[in-house]
């Protein structure tokens, strides 16, 4: 059987995004089917709305989601109808080179079911990171479906399937923050801020936020830096330096993607510290660094991908913290709105007048 519902389609580059009729069939084997209740508005749908990450337009955007099982398929063991999830936009398989080293989130052979998707006229779409979410229902591989405390609040639990999940990741699982250490997070939109939650969480006793925008700033206090600087009127290496008694931090976390500011986190560590880049930049972008810096200052270059999480162990963890009042998730959510405003989010989004938009269905 098939399942007609209305959802939110990137037609081609830089054209605006159209709430159009998609058909989602029933689960197959290993497949579930997800009644979506809320899906944030994240950048990579807007990437993918851009041509950034690929031409396979039409796409059916929305991937950073949560809902109830609707049904499952045959072979299906991790939930049942009724389940409360969060979707994750990487399904290990288990048995590629990656996850059998232990290192799932760089799975050569992630799976989704959302190819099955289409228009009302048959066009195939491309599902935005596998899901497809700006709708009522969509079609996920059964491992894509994170079962979670139902006491969550689906708009809170939502931005743990991208964005606050990569933040949060790339302080704790990519960074290794711990107790006592000093952090700098460059660039505090969502992704950086849950950085910054992350590094509280941890235990980090200095907590830098960097960025051109005192709003963005405040907004980082709320989730717990201790010290902000504007790098559009101060040099935030030499700011980050007097702040850690002329040392640097331990962990700086680039949450940009841009040439500038990673070398901002690259000279802003301590020595034996580790950068960490999970801001994405663009195909084009390069740096450029004295090979002897990189030798002398010892410690590590990091990227973090999805927060180098496993959603299966991480999302039911934070869940809980959430839960227990340990991380204020709700602080993430600016808005909520419906499919229909997905375009206008966007232009929020760029503007940096939110930090997320929620969709709720």
């Amino acid at each position: 059987m098939f399942n007609e519902v209305k959802g939110v389609i990137a037609k081609g580059k830089g054209l605006a995004v159209e709430v159009d009729s998609v058909i989602v069939p029933d689960p197959g084997p290993g497949e579930v089917l997800v009644k979506i209740q809320a899906c944030g508005v994240c950048h990579t749908d807007l990437h993918y709305r851009e041509g950034a990450i690929s031409d396979d337009f039409p796409f059916f955007l929305g991937h950073e989601a949560s809902g109830v099982v609707e049904a499952i398929g045959d072979n299906v063991d991790n939930v049942v109808p009724g389940d409360f999830v969060i979707l994750a936009w990487r399904s290990p398989c288990g048995t590629c080179r990656s996850c059998l080293r232990g290192r799932p989130w760089y799975c050569f052979d992630s799976r989704n079911a959302g190819q099955n998707m289409t228009l009302k006229d048959g066009t195939v779409l491309s599902p935005a990171l596998g899901i497809g979410a700006f709708a009522e229902l969509t079609l996920v591989d059964a491992g894509q479906a994170i079962k979670v405390n139902a006491r969550a609040d689906p708009k809170v639990a939502a931005l743990l399937g991208c964005g606050v999940m990569a933040g949060l990741g790339a302080a704790i699982n990519t960074g290794g923050v711990t107790r006592g250490d000093s952090v700098a997070v460059i660039g505090c939109g969502g992704v950086g801020d849950a950085a910054i939650a992350g590094s509280q969480l941890a235990g980090a006793h200095t907590i830098i936020a960097v960025d051109i925008d005192d709003r963005k700033l405040e907004w980082a206090r709320g989730f717990g830096a201790t010290h902000t600087i504007n790098a559009s009127n101060k040099d935030p290496i030499e700011e980050i330096r007097k702040v850690t008694g002329g040392n640097g931090v331990n962990v700086s976390i680039e949450a940009v993607g841009n040439p500038l500011t990673y070398e901002q986190a690259f000279y802003s560590r301590d020595l034996a510290g580790t950068v960490v880049l999970v801001g994405v930049p663009s195909p084009d972008m390069k740096i450029e660094l004295p090979l002897l810096e990189v030798f002398g200052r010892g410690g590590s270059l990091k990227s973090s991908w999805y927060g180098d999480c496993l959603p299966s162990r991480d999302f039911p963890m934070y869940i809980d913290f959430y839960l227990d009042g340990r991380l204020d998730l709700e602080r993430f959510v600016s808005e909520v709105v419906s499919i229909d405003d997905v375009e206008e989010s966007f232009t929020k989004m760029e503007n940096g007048d939110v930090l997320r938009s929620v969709v709720t269905l």
